[in-house]
């Protein structure tokens, strides 16, 4: 198993963790119907959609490395700097019980459930920032196409893997008695994964910097 492998599979991991808008959403789905079936589309939609824009964040980067080579520590650096300040924000962030009116998401259609998780997916910001530039950023530490694109896959797989496992174990989250303190060590081991991946980005920057023959 490559260290590219490694890396896109812990950091996928700990973006994904905290409860925002997407994964509320899915659980919420696991949940509220007692037939799985039901949940299936909502699980591959939001599947789908971090896979799309892993694969743009990956390729965005190859594409502008290209094209400017030199900006390669600028974004490794970006992540670096994005990575420290989002662990923070999910171990600070305070954390709530799952909504009680999740349950009226049962009742809507097909089309409506699917078109939530896509805008929940593919128009939230914070999404978007994760994946182009801490997702972008990670990819900018790899040259050779076959490392980027074991990163790549490492965070498809912990994506699909996560939105499965999340609305399967909908019911009994939503059953917990002391959900907020569940969901409260999610996000402080999420935190944990990001500052541990920021360091040994930043060590590995500072080897190209610092101790590298030039």
């Amino acid at each position: 198993m490559s260290l590219a492998f490694v890396r896109g599979f812990l950091l996928a991991w700990a973006l994904i963790l905290p409860m925002g808008p997407q994964n509320t959403f899915v659980i919420s789905q696991g949940t509220t119907h007692v037939q799985y079936g039901r949940t299936v589309p909502v699980v591959i939609t939001a599947a789908l959609s971090d896979t799309i824009l892993i694969a743009a964040a990956v390729l965005g980067a190859s594409v502008i490395l290209l094209a400017l080579p030199v900006l390669k520590d600028v974004l490794t650096f970006l992540g670096i700097v994005f990575l420290g300040w989002m662990g923070w924000k999910s171990w600070r962030s305070p954390v709530h019980a799952l909504a009680s009116d999740a349950g009226a998401a049962a009742y809507w259609t097909l089309r409506r459930r699917v078109m939530h998780t896509l805008r929940a997916s593919l128009l939230n910001p914070h999404a978007i920032m994760d994946t182009v530039v801490v997702i972008g950023g990670g990819a900018a530490m790899y040259s050779a196409p076959a490392e980027k694109l074991s990163y790549a896959l490492a965070a498809v797989l912990v994506s699909w893997i996560w939105f499965f496992a999340l609305s399967l174990a909908g019911r009994t989250l939503g059953h917990l008695r002391n959900q907020a303190r569940t969901l409260l060590w999610l996000n402080r081991v999420s935190a944990g994964i990001m500052w541990a991946i920021a360091g040994s980005y930043l060590v590995q920057l500072g080897h190209t910097w610092w101790i590298s023959p030039s």
